[in-house]
């Protein structure tokens, strides 16, 4: 039975001044909406608009994008129901919704559209959209196609114990991930969109009563002033929401590990899930943060506080090792022992260049060498590593270009970098190097040390949403103390640490 026709608006006036910002009404009229899809959708070859007679006699159209959509599930799910005749007389749109609602109780509840704009919003986003003649509203359902795959281990943060799945570019299975390991319903759950244009979907993830409700203000603030036409990774957000976009050390930490994600929900942080991306941003962060792993919390306690030291101790031999050894041939041999200085001299007696023209070399072409692993594909990537730092650092010596010394030098500098488990902690203090190699070349000791004060001076000066960048130390913070230059056991670290807990 015919819903009962309503006096028709100017909707054809209207659609000459169609624009998709506009909020433009439904119109009662079929022709009148596919008009309007239709011009909105110009020129989209994915577009289906689909006449039929719904429950075999109200005439309707649905409209979809047809590489968003599940294509079983709108066969058997959607259209079978819609098309069985059974139903009892229907005169208003509110019987219509109601019979929707009970045809489709077992797959998807229908959600009431009443603007053109919402219309196209739903369509982009994967849902099909139900027009029924002489009703002013539309109906949308959620048939989106899973576009999922399989839960990888994470490959930037590998442990030997622990769990094997991370998190992938499905921001309903990464929520689901994380629902799983807090089941609670006091973790909570606000979804805010970015970009004009792409309209990515972000969830803001908290566990009230623990989590700061002025950092959560602040990130949502934050998040909603994104002023951009797309978001298409959490690389954007990241950039775009911390305190120090100029600084080289994160603010914001970027995990694809659902148990660290999870850890830091109950320590009182906030996590931000991007639709499309695998990496969950965590915040506030520390300083110390970047060099603990997922895997330290699963150990015994002394062992993982031992390998928090000897990445401490790496991540400074990685940061400065190449400043020293220029700084001590150039300027300061007297440190040096009298052995060692003739066999560095004599390693050095054919090569043309100073010391700190030799590191530049090297480190640069470490560097190139690491980027061109990364980028090769992975069974290649792995041999132009390892063969190309052989082959060009043997025949470099072999030119006498560059020392063998310097190659040790590198080497260890590399491999301290490969200990910090936090990439963007490893990239901070690779750009630090550099800088710190001219201040050493430029006035030696002295130099290293005025650079070393001043991105001591720079961190403290850092914050993460309000937190101090350098605390427990700096502020002294007792509570996170046992978490910080140490893994004190379970049995000591009661207490949250106050800049996160509410």
């Amino acid at each position: 039975m015919k819903l009962k026709k309503k006096a028709t608006n100017p909707f054809s006036q209207k659609l000459k001044a169609l624009e998709p910002e506009i909020d433009l009404n439904i119109s009662e009229r079929l022709d009148d909406n596919e008009t309007a899809i239709t011009q909105v959708f110009a020129n989209c070859s994915d577009l289906v608009v689909r006449r039929l007679l719904m429950f075999g006699s109200m005439p309707a159209m649905v409209v979809y994008l047809d590489v968003l959509i599940d294509k079983q599930l709108w066969d058997d799910g959607f259209l079978e129901p819609l098309m069985q005749q059974e139903t009892p007389p229907i005169d208003s749109s509110s019987q219509l919704k109601e019979q929707l609602e009970f045809r489709f109780s077992s797959i998807v509840q229908p959600a009431v559209v009443l603007t053109m704009k919402e219309t196209a919003g739903r369509i982009v986003s994967g849902e099909t959209v139900l027009f029924v003649e002489s009703s002013p509203q539309a109906f949308a359902f959620a048939l989106k196609d899973k576009l999922n795959r399989p839960l990888d281990e994470p490959s930037t943060e590998a442990v030997i114990r622990g769990p094997r799945y991370g998190f992938i570019e499905k921001m309903d299975i990464n929520l689901a991930l994380i629902r799983h390991r807090l089941r609670t319903p006091r973790l909570k759950t606000e979804k805010l969109s970015a970009g004009s244009l792409s309209r990515t979907d972000i969830t803001i993830v908290y566990i009230e009563d623990i989590a700061k409700k002025s950092v959560v203000d602040e990130v949502k603030r934050r998040i909603a002033g994104i002023d951009m036409d797309s978001v298409l990774e959490s690389g954007y957000i990241e950039e775009l929401i911390c305190d120090h976009p100029y600084s080289p050390f994160p603010v914001i930490q970027a995990t694809q590990r659902p148990d660290m994600a999870s850890g830091s929900l109950i320590e009182g942080k906030v996590a931000v899930l991007t639709d499309g991306s695998p990496m969950v941003l965590i915040l506030p962060v520390t300083f110390w943060f970047g060099f603990q792993s997922a895997e330290d919390y699963y150990m015994k306690f002394m062992y993982a506080t031992m390998l928090r030291w000897l990445r401490y101790l790496f991540a400074f031999f990685a940061m400065t090792l190449p400043s020293i050894f220029i700084a001590v041939t150039t300027f300061h041999q007297e440190m040096i022992p009298t052995s060692l200085t003739l066999s560095l001299a004599a390693a050095r007696e054919v090569v043309p260049f100073p010391a700190i023209v030799e590191a530049l070399i090297m480190e640069i072409t470490f560097e190139a060498l690491r980027e061109a692993g990364i980028r090769l594909p992975r069974p290649v990537g792995q041999t132009i590593s390892i063969v190309g730092a052989l082959v060009i650092g043997q025949a470099a010596v072999q030119a006498g270009i560059i020392s063998a010394t310097i190659i040790i030098v590198v080497s260890i500098t590399g491999i301290s970098s490969f200990l910090i488990p936090n990439p963007g902690m490893s990239q901070a203090i690779s750009i630090i190097r550099f800088p710190l190699m001219l201040l050493a070349a430029t006035f030696g000791l002295y130099g290293l040390g005025i650079g070393l004060l001043a991105v001591l001076v720079h961190l403290v000066n850092l914050r993460s949403f309000g937190v101090p960048y350098m605390t427990p130390l700096a502020p002294v913070n007792s509570n996170g103390l046992g978490d910080t230059l140490l893994r004190a056991p379970w049995q000591i670290m009661r207490k949250r640490h106050k800049h996160t807990r509410r």
